[in-house]
């Protein structure tokens, strides 16, 4: 009687811990391209709708539990970044677009929700390097507002593609 007891206290804790760690999310990757820019040919800036595109960015993630954010080195990345970083009060770390392969392998080493800022042809190849949907080509022109959302659990990435603000 004690050794059925013992035999079904163990499997109870084998299924308990089984069923936690399969539903467990080890990272969340959202990924966004920056906000509409200004005509300036050297590093624009936001306008005026993409600055509030950014502040829609930041009330979209806005009960997310961020742990990080990762912007290309350019002002309409960061620019983009900056409402939710002050709302999260976390510091927005470079990284190099011009290396996706390893800014991806290293980002699969991270946990938690982590937002990244890129460009038209950064953010759908970063997508896809981590496993995620690459979507059909952002237009360069128009096209502002695609969110990538993508859940790792362990090796497996599953992902979806939203839109966010107006």
């Amino acid at each position: 009687m004690i050794r059925r007891a013992f035999v079904t206290a163990l499997t109870a804790l084998a299924l308990m811990g089984c069923g936690s760690q399969a539903g467990d999310v080890d990272a969340t990757y959202y990924l966004v391209r920056h906000a509409e820019k200004t005509a300036e040919k050297l590093d624009p800036a936001l306008t005026i709708a993409g600055r509030k595109r950014s502040e829609d960015l930041a009330a979209k993630l806005n009960k997310v539990p961020l742990s990080a954010i990762y912007s290309s080195d350019y002002t309409r990345t960061r620019d983009t970044a900056a409402p939710t970083a002050i709302a999260k009060n976390l510091e927005v770390i470079i990284y190099n677009p011009r290396d996706l392969d390893g800014f991806a392998k290293d980002l699969m080493m991270l946990s938690g929700d982590i937002l990244v800022v890129g460009h038209s042809n950064t953010t759908p190849q970063l997508s896809a390097l981590l496993g995620g949907p690459e979507g059909a080509p952002i237009i360069e022109a128009t096209e502002y507002n695609r969110l990538y959302i993508l859940q790792r659990r362990g090796a497996d990435v599953t992902g979806q593609i939203e839109t966010y603000g107006d």
